[in-house]
Protein backbone atom coordinates (compact mmCIF):
# COMPACT_ATOMS: atom_id res chain seq x y z
CA UNK A 1 0.00 0.00 0.00
CA UNK A 2 2.00 2.75 -1.61
CA UNK A 3 1.13 6.61 -2.73
CA UNK A 4 -1.23 7.69 0.24
CA UNK A 5 0.11 7.49 3.28
CA UNK A 6 1.38 10.85 4.24
CA UNK A 7 5.01 10.97 5.51
CA UNK A 8 5.93 11.41 8.60
CA UNK A 9 7.14 15.27 10.52
CA UNK A 10 10.54 13.50 11.35
CA UNK A 11 11.06 12.74 7.31
CA UNK A 12 9.70 16.10 6.28
CA UNK A 13 12.54 17.78 8.07
CA UNK A 14 14.71 15.64 6.99
CA UNK A 15 14.24 16.02 3.46
CA UNK A 16 13.68 19.72 3.92
CA UNK A 17 17.67 19.58 6.07
CA UNK A 18 19.10 17.81 3.04
CA UNK A 19 18.35 20.32 0.48
CA UNK A 20 15.38 18.28 -1.56
CA UNK A 21 12.79 21.02 -1.38
CA UNK A 22 14.92 24.50 -1.39
CA UNK A 23 13.50 27.00 1.37
CA UNK A 24 11.39 29.86 0.41
CA UNK A 25 12.71 33.53 1.09
CA UNK A 26 10.95 35.47 3.34
CA UNK A 27 8.67 38.66 1.82
CA UNK A 28 10.31 42.02 2.22
CA UNK A 29 8.84 44.08 5.00
CA UNK A 30 6.77 46.80 3.87
CA UNK A 31 6.30 50.04 5.83
CA UNK A 32 3.01 51.12 3.68
CA UNK A 33 0.58 49.48 1.87
CA UNK A 34 -0.21 49.01 -1.71
CA UNK A 35 -1.56 51.82 -3.16
CA UNK A 36 -4.73 50.59 -5.31
CA UNK A 37 -4.97 51.55 -8.69
CA UNK A 38 -7.34 54.99 -9.45
CA UNK A 39 -9.81 54.11 -12.48
CA UNK A 40 -10.11 57.30 -14.93
CA UNK A 41 -13.13 58.45 -16.99
CA UNK A 42 -12.38 58.79 -20.69
CA UNK A 43 -12.43 62.88 -21.45
CA UNK A 44 -14.17 61.86 -24.67
CA UNK A 45 -16.95 60.30 -22.91
CA UNK A 46 -17.25 63.45 -20.16
CA UNK A 47 -17.31 65.91 -23.12
CA UNK A 48 -20.06 63.84 -25.28
CA UNK A 49 -22.15 63.69 -21.89
CA UNK A 50 -21.92 67.14 -21.46
CA UNK A 51 -22.56 67.93 -24.95
CA UNK A 52 -25.63 65.71 -24.69
CA UNK A 53 -27.25 67.16 -21.74
CA UNK A 54 -26.69 70.47 -22.28
CA UNK A 55 -28.02 70.27 -26.17
CA UNK A 56 -31.30 68.59 -24.38
CA UNK A 57 -31.81 70.75 -21.60
CA UNK A 58 -31.38 73.80 -24.17
CA UNK A 59 -34.30 71.68 -26.48
CA UNK A 60 -36.77 71.53 -23.36
CA UNK A 61 -36.01 75.19 -22.43
CA UNK A 62 -36.83 75.89 -26.10
CA UNK A 63 -40.17 74.09 -26.49
CA UNK A 64 -41.36 75.14 -22.62
CA UNK A 65 -40.75 78.61 -23.28
CA UNK A 66 -41.95 79.01 -27.22
CA UNK A 67 -45.45 81.06 -26.79
CA UNK A 68 -48.36 78.47 -28.03
CA UNK A 69 -50.54 80.32 -30.82
CA UNK A 70 -54.19 78.68 -30.50
CA UNK A 71 -55.96 79.08 -33.88
CA UNK A 72 -59.79 80.48 -33.00
CA UNK A 73 -62.26 78.81 -34.56
CA UNK A 74 -65.07 80.28 -36.97
CA UNK A 75 -67.16 82.17 -34.52
CA UNK A 76 -70.64 80.77 -35.12
CA UNK A 77 -73.10 83.46 -32.99
CA UNK A 78 -72.87 86.88 -33.95
CA UNK A 79 -72.52 88.86 -30.39
CA UNK A 80 -72.76 92.27 -31.99
CA UNK A 81 -75.60 93.79 -34.26
CA UNK A 82 -74.44 96.28 -36.89
CA UNK A 83 -78.45 97.47 -37.22
CA UNK A 84 -77.74 100.32 -39.44
CA UNK A 85 -79.74 103.76 -38.24
CA UNK A 86 -82.65 105.13 -39.80
CA UNK A 87 -81.57 109.01 -40.64
CA UNK A 88 -78.14 107.20 -42.26
CA UNK A 89 -80.46 104.68 -44.13
CA UNK A 90 -82.79 107.68 -45.71
CA UNK A 91 -80.20 110.27 -45.84
CA UNK A 92 -78.88 110.35 -49.29
CA UNK A 93 -75.88 109.01 -50.55
CA UNK A 94 -74.46 111.47 -52.43
CA UNK A 95 -75.11 115.49 -53.10
CA UNK A 96 -76.67 114.28 -56.91
CA UNK A 97 -79.55 112.93 -54.70
CA UNK A 98 -80.20 116.30 -52.41
CA UNK A 99 -83.75 117.23 -53.57
CA UNK A 100 -83.69 120.71 -54.94
CA UNK A 101 -85.79 123.58 -52.88
CA UNK A 102 -88.82 125.24 -55.26
CA UNK A 103 -88.50 128.70 -55.29
CA UNK A 104 -88.10 131.06 -52.41
CA UNK A 105 -91.36 131.99 -50.81
CA UNK A 106 -92.15 136.06 -50.15
CA UNK A 107 -92.24 136.66 -46.23
CA UNK A 108 -91.20 134.41 -43.23
CA UNK A 109 -94.69 132.86 -43.05
CA UNK A 110 -94.03 130.94 -47.15
CA UNK A 111 -95.96 127.87 -45.72
CA UNK A 112 -99.71 129.25 -44.28
CA UNK A 113 -99.63 131.80 -47.61
CA UNK A 114 -99.00 128.71 -50.03
CA UNK A 115 -101.91 126.99 -48.36
CA UNK A 116 -104.18 129.98 -48.17
CA UNK A 117 -103.16 130.53 -51.59
CA UNK A 118 -104.62 127.39 -53.08
CA UNK A 119 -107.43 127.17 -50.91
CA UNK A 120 -108.56 130.17 -52.90
CA UNK A 121 -107.84 132.68 -50.49
CA UNK A 122 -106.82 135.91 -51.59
CA UNK A 123 -103.74 137.25 -49.43
CA UNK A 124 -102.21 140.89 -50.32
CA UNK A 125 -98.19 139.69 -50.10
CA UNK A 126 -95.84 142.54 -49.30
CA UNK A 127 -92.84 143.38 -51.88
CA UNK A 128 -89.46 141.07 -51.76
CA UNK A 129 -87.54 142.89 -50.32
CA UNK A 130 -89.63 145.32 -48.51
CA UNK A 131 -89.07 145.19 -44.51
CA UNK A 132 -90.81 147.19 -41.69
CA UNK A 133 -88.50 150.30 -40.50
CA UNK A 134 -87.67 149.04 -36.78
CA UNK A 135 -86.19 151.39 -34.66
CA UNK A 136 -82.43 151.25 -33.89
CA UNK A 137 -82.18 149.83 -30.42
CA UNK A 138 -85.07 147.14 -31.92
CA UNK A 139 -82.59 146.30 -34.89
CA UNK A 140 -79.96 145.85 -32.41
CA UNK A 141 -81.53 143.90 -30.13
CA UNK A 142 -82.40 141.13 -32.77
CA UNK A 143 -79.05 141.09 -34.15
CA UNK A 144 -77.29 140.13 -31.35
CA UNK A 145 -79.96 137.59 -30.24
CA UNK A 146 -79.48 136.23 -33.37
CA UNK A 147 -75.69 136.34 -33.43
CA UNK A 148 -76.10 134.75 -29.98
CA UNK A 149 -78.17 132.11 -31.35
CA UNK A 150 -76.18 131.36 -34.18
CA UNK A 151 -72.92 130.81 -31.73
CA UNK A 152 -74.53 128.64 -29.08
CA UNK A 153 -75.94 126.39 -32.67
CA UNK A 154 -72.45 126.21 -33.76
CA UNK A 155 -71.06 125.49 -30.06
CA UNK A 156 -73.65 122.63 -29.81
CA UNK A 157 -73.94 121.15 -32.97
CA UNK A 158 -72.43 117.47 -33.92
CA UNK A 159 -70.26 116.16 -36.76
CA UNK A 160 -72.58 113.48 -37.24
CA UNK A 161 -75.47 113.42 -38.48
CA UNK A 162 -78.44 113.98 -35.91
CA UNK A 163 -80.28 110.88 -35.11
CA UNK A 164 -84.35 112.15 -34.23
CA UNK A 165 -85.15 114.53 -37.33
CA UNK A 166 -84.95 117.90 -37.94
CA UNK A 167 -84.13 119.97 -34.70
CA UNK A 168 -86.25 122.46 -33.50
CA UNK A 169 -85.19 126.17 -33.14
CA UNK A 170 -82.79 127.29 -30.82
CA UNK A 171 -84.52 129.15 -27.61
CA UNK A 172 -83.12 132.31 -26.90
CA UNK A 173 -80.03 131.78 -24.74
CA UNK A 174 -78.68 133.58 -21.65
CA UNK A 175 -76.21 135.91 -21.73
CA UNK A 176 -72.40 134.60 -21.08
CA UNK A 177 -71.33 134.99 -18.16
CA UNK A 178 -68.33 137.49 -17.92
CA UNK A 179 -65.62 135.65 -17.52
CA UNK A 180 -62.75 135.83 -14.45
CA UNK A 181 -59.69 137.62 -14.46
CA UNK A 182 -57.38 134.65 -13.84
CA UNK A 183 -53.83 135.34 -12.19
CA UNK A 184 -50.63 134.59 -13.74
CA UNK A 185 -50.05 130.55 -13.66
CA UNK A 186 -53.30 129.96 -14.25
CA UNK A 187 -55.43 127.93 -16.66
CA UNK A 188 -58.48 129.46 -17.80
CA UNK A 189 -61.38 127.84 -19.82
CA UNK A 190 -63.59 125.11 -20.49
CA UNK A 191 -61.31 122.37 -19.95
CA UNK A 192 -59.61 123.82 -16.42
CA UNK A 193 -61.68 122.04 -13.48
CA UNK A 194 -62.02 123.90 -10.44
CA UNK A 195 -59.55 122.88 -7.47
CA UNK A 196 -60.49 122.78 -4.13
CA UNK A 197 -58.34 124.66 -1.87
CA UNK A 198 -56.24 122.72 0.32
CA UNK A 199 -56.11 123.11 4.37
CA UNK A 200 -52.99 125.06 4.19
CA UNK A 201 -54.55 127.40 1.95
CA UNK A 202 -58.08 127.53 3.56
CA UNK A 203 -56.48 128.98 6.59
CA UNK A 204 -53.98 131.18 4.62
CA UNK A 205 -56.78 132.70 2.87
CA UNK A 206 -58.59 135.70 4.64
CA UNK A 207 -61.53 137.98 3.70
CA UNK A 208 -61.25 141.36 3.08
CA UNK A 209 -61.31 143.77 6.06
CA UNK A 210 -61.15 147.73 5.85
CA UNK A 211 -57.64 149.50 5.75
CA UNK A 212 -59.21 150.92 9.12
CA UNK A 213 -60.11 148.46 12.05
CA UNK A 214 -63.88 148.77 13.35
CA UNK A 215 -63.09 147.32 16.94
CA UNK A 216 -62.23 150.19 19.56
CA UNK A 217 -60.28 149.75 23.21
CA UNK A 218 -62.59 148.51 25.78
CA UNK A 219 -62.30 149.52 29.39
CA UNK A 220 -61.35 147.22 32.06
CA UNK A 221 -64.09 145.41 33.16
CA UNK A 222 -62.60 144.91 37.11
CA UNK A 223 -59.35 145.02 38.41
CA UNK A 224 -59.71 141.44 39.51
CA UNK A 225 -59.90 140.21 35.88
CA UNK A 226 -57.35 137.02 34.41
CA UNK A 227 -56.98 138.30 30.97
CA UNK A 228 -56.89 136.40 27.89
CA UNK A 229 -53.23 134.19 27.79
CA UNK A 230 -52.76 133.82 31.46
CA UNK A 231 -51.51 130.69 32.64
CA UNK A 232 -52.60 128.62 35.51
CA UNK A 233 -50.49 125.73 36.30
CA UNK A 234 -52.12 122.88 37.78
CA UNK A 235 -51.41 118.86 38.15
CA UNK A 236 -52.97 116.31 37.57
CA UNK A 237 -55.12 114.69 40.25
CA UNK A 238 -56.89 111.27 38.52
CA UNK A 239 -55.15 109.32 36.11
CA UNK A 240 -55.82 109.31 31.94
CA UNK A 241 -56.54 106.01 29.85
CA UNK A 242 -57.92 106.92 26.37
CA UNK A 243 -59.55 103.54 25.94
CA UNK A 244 -62.59 105.27 27.58
CA UNK A 245 -63.95 108.77 27.82
CA UNK A 246 -64.32 110.06 31.49
CA UNK A 247 -63.74 112.94 34.01
CA UNK A 248 -60.49 114.25 35.26
CA UNK A 249 -59.45 116.79 37.97
CA UNK A 250 -56.38 118.39 38.59
CA UNK A 251 -55.24 120.91 41.51
CA UNK A 252 -53.40 124.38 41.49
CA UNK A 253 -50.35 124.26 42.49
CA UNK A 254 -49.24 128.23 42.85
CA UNK A 255 -51.10 131.28 43.59
CA UNK A 256 -52.48 133.40 40.70
CA UNK A 257 -52.82 137.07 40.61
CA UNK A 258 -54.56 139.18 38.09
CA UNK A 259 -52.98 140.33 34.80
CA UNK A 260 -52.57 143.87 34.83
CA UNK A 261 -51.08 144.72 38.61
CA UNK A 262 -50.49 141.18 39.72
CA UNK A 263 -50.80 142.18 43.03
CA UNK A 264 -54.70 140.67 43.35
CA UNK A 265 -54.66 137.07 44.28
CA UNK A 266 -57.48 135.82 42.16
CA UNK A 267 -56.67 131.90 42.16
CA UNK A 268 -55.28 130.85 45.74
CA UNK A 269 -53.21 127.19 45.67
CA UNK A 270 -55.32 124.27 46.00
CA UNK A 271 -58.11 124.82 43.87
CA UNK A 272 -59.41 122.33 42.07
CA UNK A 273 -59.87 121.63 38.16
CA UNK A 274 -62.87 119.85 36.56
CA UNK A 275 -62.94 119.14 32.84
CA UNK A 276 -62.93 115.70 30.84
CA UNK A 277 -60.25 114.78 28.19
CA UNK A 278 -60.73 113.53 24.20
CA UNK A 279 -60.87 109.74 23.71
CA UNK A 280 -60.62 109.58 19.87
CA UNK A 281 -57.41 108.26 19.27
CA UNK A 282 -56.73 108.33 15.63
CA UNK A 283 -53.22 106.02 14.26
CA UNK A 284 -49.65 107.80 15.16
CA UNK A 285 -51.67 110.21 18.06
CA UNK A 286 -48.96 110.31 20.91
CA UNK A 287 -51.55 113.59 22.92
CA UNK A 288 -53.84 113.52 24.82
CA UNK A 289 -56.49 116.88 24.21
CA UNK A 290 -57.86 117.85 27.98
CA UNK A 291 -60.50 120.53 28.32
CA UNK A 292 -61.36 122.70 31.75
CA UNK A 293 -64.72 123.39 32.34
CA UNK A 294 -65.14 124.62 36.23
CA UNK A 295 -62.80 126.36 38.56
CA UNK A 296 -63.74 125.12 42.33
CA UNK A 297 -61.95 127.37 44.91
CA UNK A 298 -61.27 126.17 48.22
CA UNK A 299 -63.83 128.02 50.17
CA UNK A 300 -66.08 126.59 48.38
CA UNK A 301 -66.56 129.22 45.38
CA UNK A 302 -66.74 128.22 41.68
CA UNK A 303 -67.07 129.79 38.00
CA UNK A 304 -67.20 128.21 35.11
CA UNK A 305 -65.02 128.22 32.63
CA UNK A 306 -65.09 127.94 28.64
CA UNK A 307 -63.62 124.87 27.90
CA UNK A 308 -60.05 125.77 28.06
CA UNK A 309 -57.52 123.55 26.77
CA UNK A 310 -54.89 122.18 28.87
CA UNK A 311 -51.26 121.63 27.70
CA UNK A 312 -47.89 120.34 29.35
CA UNK A 313 -45.48 122.57 31.30
CA UNK A 314 -44.04 123.67 27.93
CA UNK A 315 -47.45 125.32 26.54
CA UNK A 316 -47.83 122.58 23.85
CA UNK A 317 -51.50 121.26 23.36
CA UNK A 318 -52.21 118.19 25.50
CA UNK A 319 -50.21 116.21 27.73
CA UNK A 320 -48.10 112.64 26.08
CA UNK A 321 -46.72 110.41 28.45
CA UNK A 322 -47.20 106.44 28.00
CA UNK A 323 -48.12 104.69 24.63
CA UNK A 324 -49.31 101.26 23.91
CA UNK A 325 -49.37 100.64 20.19
CA UNK A 326 -50.42 97.18 20.63
CA UNK A 327 -47.47 95.72 18.45
CA UNK A 328 -47.42 92.28 20.66
CA UNK A 329 -51.49 91.39 19.03
CA UNK A 330 -50.53 92.34 15.60
CA UNK A 331 -47.30 90.02 16.22
CA UNK A 332 -49.65 87.49 17.25
CA UNK A 333 -51.88 87.75 14.78
CA UNK A 334 -49.33 87.30 11.95
CA UNK A 335 -47.75 84.27 13.96
CA UNK A 336 -51.36 82.95 13.89
CA UNK A 337 -52.21 83.72 10.34
CA UNK A 338 -48.86 82.05 9.22
CA UNK A 339 -49.42 78.88 11.29
CA UNK A 340 -52.91 78.35 9.71
CA UNK A 341 -51.34 79.14 6.46
CA UNK A 342 -48.73 76.73 6.31
CA UNK A 343 -50.95 73.73 7.71
CA UNK A 344 -53.69 74.50 5.13
CA UNK A 345 -50.50 74.31 2.36
CA UNK A 346 -49.42 71.13 3.53
CA UNK A 347 -50.45 68.28 1.40
CA UNK A 348 -49.78 65.44 -0.99
CA UNK A 349 -48.80 65.52 -4.56
CA UNK A 350 -50.99 62.53 -5.38
CA UNK A 351 -53.93 64.17 -4.14
CA UNK A 352 -57.41 63.20 -6.11
CA UNK A 353 -58.64 66.36 -7.42
CA UNK A 354 -61.63 66.89 -4.71
CA UNK A 355 -58.72 67.00 -2.12
CA UNK A 356 -57.19 69.42 -4.04
CA UNK A 357 -60.65 71.44 -4.32
CA UNK A 358 -60.98 70.80 -0.48
CA UNK A 359 -57.21 71.91 0.35
CA UNK A 360 -57.38 74.98 -2.35
CA UNK A 361 -60.61 76.38 -0.19
CA UNK A 362 -58.97 75.89 2.77
CA UNK A 363 -55.92 77.77 2.01
CA UNK A 364 -58.42 80.95 0.23
CA UNK A 365 -60.60 80.90 3.78
CA UNK A 366 -57.83 81.08 6.08
CA UNK A 367 -55.69 83.86 3.81
CA UNK A 368 -59.10 85.79 4.31
CA UNK A 369 -59.77 84.95 7.99
CA UNK A 370 -55.74 86.17 8.64
CA UNK A 371 -56.05 89.62 6.66
CA UNK A 372 -59.02 90.03 8.92
CA UNK A 373 -57.14 89.32 11.84
CA UNK A 374 -53.91 91.34 10.86
CA UNK A 375 -56.33 94.23 9.90
CA UNK A 376 -58.49 94.71 12.96
CA UNK A 377 -55.55 94.64 15.16
CA UNK A 378 -53.77 97.06 12.89
CA UNK A 379 -56.96 99.28 12.70
CA UNK A 380 -57.05 99.43 17.14
CA UNK A 381 -55.45 102.60 18.19
CA UNK A 382 -52.79 103.88 20.39
CA UNK A 383 -53.59 103.35 24.27
CA UNK A 384 -52.36 106.57 25.63
CA UNK A 385 -51.98 106.76 29.60
CA UNK A 386 -51.20 109.45 31.34
CA UNK A 387 -49.95 109.10 34.91
CA UNK A 388 -51.49 111.17 37.83
CA UNK A 389 -49.52 114.28 39.20
CA UNK A 390 -48.68 115.10 35.74
CA UNK A 391 -47.80 118.87 35.57
CA UNK A 392 -49.86 120.70 33.06
CA UNK A 393 -50.43 124.52 31.86
CA UNK A 394 -54.05 126.11 31.31
CA UNK A 395 -53.72 128.79 29.35
CA UNK A 396 -56.89 131.41 29.46
CA UNK A 397 -58.41 132.22 25.95
CA UNK A 398 -61.03 134.64 27.28
CA UNK A 399 -60.75 137.49 30.31
CA UNK A 400 -62.21 136.23 33.65
CA UNK A 401 -63.74 138.87 35.41
CA UNK A 402 -63.53 137.78 39.07
CA UNK A 403 -65.38 139.03 42.06
CA UNK A 404 -63.78 141.82 43.40
CA UNK A 405 -65.17 141.36 46.74
CA UNK A 406 -64.20 138.05 47.26
CA UNK A 407 -61.10 137.74 45.98
CA UNK A 408 -57.93 137.60 47.74
CA UNK A 409 -56.02 140.29 49.40
CA UNK A 410 -52.69 142.12 47.49
CA UNK A 411 -49.59 140.63 48.19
Amino acid sequence: MTGNVPPAAGETDRAAYDGSHPPQPAPDFALRGVMPTVMRLSRKSVLILSLVATSAISAALLVALRPTHHDAGPNLVENESHATPENIVSAPKDYSQVPKLGPPLPGDLGGPILAAQQRGERVDLPPVGASTALPAANAADTLGQQARQEREAARTSSLFLRDGGIANAAAPSQPDPIPVMAGPGLETGANSAPTTPTPQQAFLQTSKRAPISLERSMPLASPATLQAGSIIPAALLTGIRSDLPGTITAQVTQNVFDSVTGTILLIPQGSRLIGDYDASISQGQNRVLLAWDRLIFPDGRSILLDRLVGSDASGYSGLEDRVNRHWGNVAKAALLSTILAIGAETGSGSDDALTRALRRGAQDSVTRAGEQVIGRELAVPPTLTIRPGMPLTVIVARDIVFDQQTAGAAR
